[in-house]
């Protein structure tokens, strides 16, 4: 009896989800296009980490014969066969948006299909914003693939002379990345005209290789993903930043994992790309259609009525903090709970600017995994620290594709006189801190704010999170035992209130899901409710199968990866699990234990993932005020109620939407929002 899914499978089978959405005719037709940005840009970054490593698997499964339960190269097939078979999902999908667009008067034109106005606009529009953005590439004159850019689209242009005795040439150009992919064309009456950028470039090939002498051009779009695992080196006479500063430099030139290619290539120009680009058949060649990296309709322009895009919700006011008080005396008057998107995360800027003001306070601390472009959060630790304040960072450098810009944060804030704590090799810092220490009547008094998200004034706009903020002493006084911690991992404080990982998490919860299991046996109340992005864990999967054979009840919400498989016949027939995919991308953790009548709620920025357990500092803090307790389970009901947007995971047919008999339709995130209103 087959127990767990395999992880990539199920992840897979997530990313079909967003798919779903694309696919959902009840969805504004322009979020539907951007979900297919999304739903490409997640398999991009799939195949950047995930494949890359399961083909190294099978590098070293060659070279040391070594012998595993779950073969990688059957893994690596079975993926290729779901990715192929959501292709042509897709494909059928965008070609259905395109012809809905057509009937809100949006029209996509190609090269060939353009009338005189809009030539003319076109190679306008090269001449003054994309011609200087050009710098092709002769294929004979290629010297090193590895030069060409990761994840970027290139039209490999086959160059002709139809009157001259001439030999044909060939050349790779770049499709420029800093201007937007969708050129917007002089509107005829109500009519409104795109053109991908791909298209400008073919339609002026004259414009960038005329004085060459040729005048037929043919142009195909290309694209080849590379492995993004860091390899850091061991030479122990540099720095960590320097290693990762260095191991950045090297992902630019990982080797293939995937190369897509315009299908209506020639064989003679497709086999000499192959050969200068030290491409093989073992490197999930795939031919395509005339347009690659999907990724950018997530940015694709609203030319059409607001009733193309999802209607704005803008952030609420929170009913406990009033404008213009200080957050600080709100705090100290009882524990709040911030929800975003669905509530402001200004609230956070607000309170680090009254920190970084206040006479009485003396010291902040906070943790970074992923911060904003231009963060106001950073800005404002910034002026914290020009105002005398004792400001300390841990700024995790660690975070994978953020490397580079919390790089230049960390340095940016050493300089502003930010104490920053060094990065421990091995180990990620992913829990979501802040503490704020205050001198009150001659005695440290903390402030703490535990959050299951970023501090990212961006990310707070779509990612749904949860976030904590309390002065209750002990909770306070246990994250800041943590910010010590990172700075000397070797000798670990016990907790009281936090579940710490890496060392009592996964036993904590252990400890909690026994505590159902006794329960259960002794005939009394027993259940879980479990919301994360991630189940992947298989010791923890097996306890959560003993607690079901047990007659614990077990509600799970997982959005992404889930290896646990419910509704097996006398081991998990007690679990339901469910997945939500909707306007807000759901990123909060929580976890509530029956727990004999007085139940636990936990919030946390950890999954259930070996990663989590045991190779990264993460912090589950217990939310012990009732009344916030029950705003988490009128969610968390909303939630295991949705009948529009949730989807069944790994039961009888892979994503199937949730039916609830004799229920009106409940989307949980309009109705999570409405409840929030004042």
């Amino acid at each position: 009896m087959k127990k767990l899914i395999n992880r990539e499978v199920s992840w897979l089978h997530f990313n079909e989800r967003v798919l779903q959405e694309a696919m959902d005719e009840g969805n504004p037709i322009i979020e539907r296009l951007r979900f297919l940005g999304i739903f490409s840009n997640n398999r991009d970054e799939f195949f950047r980490v995930r494949v890359a490593t399961i083909k190294r698997m099978i590098q070293f499964e060659l070279e040391h014969k070594s012998k595993k339960t779950e073969r990688p190269s059957a893994v690596l097939k079975q993926i290729l066969t779901i990715v192929e078979e959501q292709e042509e999902k897709f494909t059928t999908t965008i070609n259905q948006i395109i012809e809905d667009l057509e009937k809100h008067k949006i029209y996509f034109r190609d090269e060939s299909q353009l009338n005189k106005e809009q030539g003319e606009f076109v190679r306008q529009y090269f001449a003054n914003e994309v011609r200087s953005l050009l710098f092709p590439i002769m294929l004979k004159n290629l010297s090193d693939p590895d030069t060409l850019q990761d994840n970027s689209i290139y039209l490999a242009a086959e160059l002709k002379n139809s009157q001259e005795n001439k030999d044909d040439e060939y050349a790779l150009v770049m499709v420029p990345d800093s201007i937007s992919r969708f050129v917007i064309l002089p509107s005829d009456n109500d009519n409104k005209y795109i053109i991908f950028l791909d298209d400008v470039l073919r339609y002026c090939m004259g414009e960038l290789f005329g004085w060459m002498g040729f005048n037929t051009f043919s142009a195909y779009t290309i694209k080849f993903t590379r492995d993004a695992e860091l390899d850091i080196d061991n030479d122990i006479s540099k720095s960590f930043m320097e290693l990762m500063s260095d191991s950045i430099k090297k992902r630019k030139k990982g080797s293939a994992v995937r190369f897509v290619y315009d299908k209506e290539m020639p064989d003679r120009l497709q086999k000499r790309l192959l050969r200068k680009l030290n491409i093989t058949s073992n490197d999930n060649l795939r031919g395509g259609g005339r347009y690659h990296n999907s990724k950018d309709f997530m940015s694709f322009p609203n030319v059409g009525g607001k009733n193309l895009v999802y209607a704005k919700t803008a952030p609420l006011l929170h009913k406990d903090i009033d404008h213009n008080s200080s957050i600080l005396s709100r705090i100290k008057k009882g524990d709040i709970l911030l929800h975003y998107p669905y509530q402001s995360f200004q609230y956070i800027v607000d309170l680090l600017r009254e920190a970084s003001i206040d006479p009485k306070v003396r010291a902040i601390k906070m943790t970074f995994y992923r911060a904003a472009r231009n963060s106001n959060v950073i800005n404002a630790l910034i002026n914290a620290a020009r105002n005398g304040k004792n400001v300390t960072v841990f700024l995790e450098i660690q975070a994978r594709f953020d490397e580079k810009a919390n790089i230049f944060w960390s340095q940016k804030l050493r300089e502003e006189g930010v104490k920053i704590i060094k990065t421990l090799p091995g180990f990620k810092v992913h829990s979501k801190l802040m503490l704020i220490r205050r001198k009150e009547n001659g005695e440290n008094v903390y402030y703490t704010n535990i959050s299951t998200g970023n501090f990212n004034e961006s990310t707070a706009k779509v990612y749904a999170d949860d976030s904590l903020l309390t002065a209750h002493q002990g909770i306070a006084k246990e994250v800041n035992m943590l910010f010590h911690l990172f700075e000397s991992p070797y000798n670990p404080p016990k907790f009281k209130h936090l579940l710490v990982a890496p060392y009592y998490m996964r036993n904590s919860f252990f400890s909690m899901i026994n505590k159902e299991i006794r329960s259960a046996k002794a005939g009394n109340e027993a259940w879980i409710i479990i919301k994360l992005n991630n189940l992947v864990d298989v010791k923890t999967t097996n306890k959560l199968y003993a607690a079901a054979k047990a007659g614990v009840k077990i509600d799970i919400i997982c959005r992404g990866i889930c290896v646990l498989i419910p509704s097996i016949k006398g081991l998990s027939e007690n679990i339901r699990v469910i997945s939500i995919v909707d306007k807000f991308l759901e990123h909060s953790r929580i976890f509530v234990f029956a727990n004999d009548g007085s139940p636990k709620y936990y919030l946390s920025s950890a999954d259930w993932m070996v990663r989590n357990f045991d190779h990264r500092f993460e912090a589950a803090t217990p939310v012990y005020d009732k009344n916030l307790q029950g705003e988490l389970k009128k969610m968390l009901d909303f939630q295991l109620k949705d009948n529009v947007k949730a989807r069944l995971v790994n039961t009888y047919s892979s994503n199937e939407y949730v039916k609830i008999k004799e229920q009106s339709p409940l989307r949980s995130q309009v109705k999570i929002y409405k409840s929030f209103k004042i």
